[in-house]
């Protein structure tokens, strides 16, 4: 089974997530299949994506996790701003306003899983909510215009107290999420 680790948003954000999608596609005026929007309720902050999980891994996994989680204390996150990767854009996003405790707390799970023998990941750690796809120059170059807009915009505040593990199994209508465990934070 696929696996990641991430934090859950708080419904506000996942709200503001979905009004930003709604804006984004009515200003833009796509084509249909011009981008792949994130179903605002399937949006989390990925901290570790791990790939294929055998059945009997999957709690070591979460035990790993879980053990990492409670070595820190909860705190709360700003989302702001967003951004676009790649030129012409492939990825708008969603960003999240610097914070030492979430990158204290992602560097520690990313080595705890890799002394348990998964990989780390090459690629550094961009805090980020992925608000959609892009599939061809235009329309990344026009959502991107449009998404400048938004670069100064608050969209609310996560409070963080867990971080969980879950399944993603691929579909026709897009990816489904199943929880598999939620590692508490210990308390302030």
């Amino acid at each position: 089974m696929r696996c990641f680790v991430a934090i859950e948003l708080d419904e506000s954000v996942i709200e503001a997530a979905g009004d930003l999608q709604d804006e984004l596609r009515e200003t833009a005026d796509l084509e249909q299949g011009d981008a792949k929007w994130v179903k605002p309720e399937a949006m989390h902050l990925t901290l570790k994506f791990l790939g294929e999980v055998s059945e009997a891994q999957v709690e070591d996994v979460c035990d790993v996790v879980s053990k990492t989680a409670q070595k820190h204390t909860g705190f709360r996150l700003e989302v702001e701003g967003t951004g676009c990767f790649g030129r012409p854009a492939r990825v708008v996003w969603i960003g999240i306003a610097k914070n030492e405790q979430l990158i204290s707390l992602q560097k520690d799970i990313e080595k705890s899983l890799a002394k348990a023998g998964w990989p780390e990941d090459e690629r550094p750690f961009t805090s980020h909510l992925t608000v959609c796809r892009i599939n061809n120059a235009f329309a990344g170059r026009k959502l991107a215009e449009i998404a400048e807009d938004y670069k100064d915009t608050h969209f609310g505040s996560i409070s963080v107290d867990s971080v969980c593990v879950f399944e993603s199994e691929l579909g026709p209508t897009g990816p489904r999420y199943t929880l598999l465990k939620r590692c508490k934070l210990k308390g302030e």
